[in-house]
């Protein structure tokens, strides 16, 4: 039986995620001073993308982003910033929120897009390598010689 299967007959429903979950996010883009106009250019470029919310910010060199973490991530955002030619805020306090935010958006959509594990019936695993497993508790006496008569 295929896990797809398995997960179907006990019930398991993953097309959609559990409320609560802090699917969309909202982030701070920090860019560096030079060269000048960058951030009117990223905020027009941004503001095109389907699903992603772009303001700016009280900070004349940031932008503020809203989107769902299925949809982007802060990762694929930069990095295509970068790509396009916009220099990056690239200070030490910048460099660790970035590491730290690319490590929990990649941590949360690899648990959204992966199956539940099917936790009614995992004894069952244990269950049988035991039976197959070698141990004290076999009696080699035949069946008929253990009965009282």
């Amino acid at each position: 039986m295929r896990r797809e299967t398995a997960y179907k007959l006990a019930g398991r429903h993953h097309d959609h995620p559990a409320p609560g979950t802090g699917l969309f996010k909202e982030r701070e883009l920090r860019f560096k001073a030079l060269p000048p106009g960058q951030v009117e250019r990223a905020w027009q470029a941004l503001r095109v993308l389907k699903g992603l919310q772009v303001e700016r910010a009280g900070n004349p060199l940031s932008l503020t982003v809203r989107y769902s973490v299925l949809d982007y991530s802060l990762e694929t955002l930069e990095d295509a910033l970068r790509d396009a030619g916009f220099a990056l805020d690239n200070g030490l306090y910048a460099k660790l929120v970035r590491a730290l935010v690319y490590f929990c958006e990649e941590t949360q959509r690899h648990n959204l897009i992966s199956p539940e594990r099917l936790l009614k019936q995992s004894n069952e695993v244990y269950i049988q390598a035991w039976d197959h497993h070698p141990h004290g508790d076999h009696d080699e006496t035949p069946p008929d010689l253990r009965e009282y008569k």
